[in-house]
């Protein structure tokens, strides 16, 4: 494919390459630039840098001290990260045997805990609590309405409902009450809280679970493939260090 010359800037030109090279740098912030406005300011700035490079040779600042110090520090740094890069690229990528095995050896890792689904009302008054609930075990109106009509909660928007919840992730009273429950079941004692009294509807239960293995397939490989670089790359240190004997000094 012809890499078209975006701009000449004195001996030097600008090409597509370079623009999509640039944009494709910028990681996730380069889609913002990948419109015809972005890749004109992107080639804006690439003409800037021809000129100031042109300019740098003109100045003869390749031969400045101060400059040949920079570079010889971005020189062995970039020789760092190749020979990382060349010892990590030489790292076997885990099989589907190893996701597979380690899947089935830690069971505990891939388990989704209990949880249930409740909606709830909370008032300041533990009277007007049970005159809520008498009203909806009487069937003058629904869990929902009450919550929207009388609930102090932010949840009232949405009927009283929580959504799902796991242990831990309300105050213990509350809690306890919840898991106590069996879907469809309304308390029948408002439940006190630091928060108030609670009437609280239970609309399912969630079972703990391990999570299929083609869920978590991917998640085990990024892990086992991190796993493998760490022991790779303390490998190579240790190896270097027999070599190269460390004295730290102060």
């Amino acid at each position: 494919m012809e890499n078209k010359i975006l701009a000449k800037v004195g001996t030097l030109a600008v090409t597509e390459a370079e623009v999509d090279e640039f944009i494709q740098s910028l990681g996730r912030n380069g889609q913002n630039y990948n419109t015809k406005e972005g890749r004109a300011m992107v080639l804006s700035r690439l003409i800037d840098s021809k000129l100031l490079l042109l300019d740098a040779k003109r100045n003869l600042l390749e031969a400045d001290p101060e400059f040949r110090a920079e570079l010889a520090k971005l020189k062995d740094s970039l020789l760092v990260n190749f020979n990382m890069q060349k010892t990590l690229s030489a790292v076997k990528a885990p099989s589907d045997a190893d996701v597979a095995k380690f899947y089935e050896e830690n069971p505990d890792k891939f388990m989704t805990p209990e949880t249930v689904n409740a909606s709830h009302i909370l008032v300041a008054d533990e009277e007007e609590a049970k005159r809520i609930a008498l009203e909806i075990s009487e069937g003058k109106i629904s869990f929902e309405d009450a919550a929207k009509k009388y609930s102090s909660c932010p949840s009232k928007e949405n009927g009283g409902s929580l959504g799902d919840f796991g242990r831990g992730q309300m105050v213990p009273e509350f809690e306890t009450a919840a898991f106590a429950m069996t879907a469809g079941e309304v308390t029948k004692e408002p439940v006190k809280t630091q928060f108030g009294y609670h009437l609280i509807k239970l609309i399912a239960k969630n079972e703990a679970k391990t999570a299929p293995l083609a869920e978590v397939k991917d998640a085990i490989f990024n892990m086992l493939a991190s796993g493998n670089q760490q022991k790779a790359y303390e490998s190579k240190i240790g190896q270097l260090k027999i070599l190269y004997p460390v004295d730290i000094i102060g």
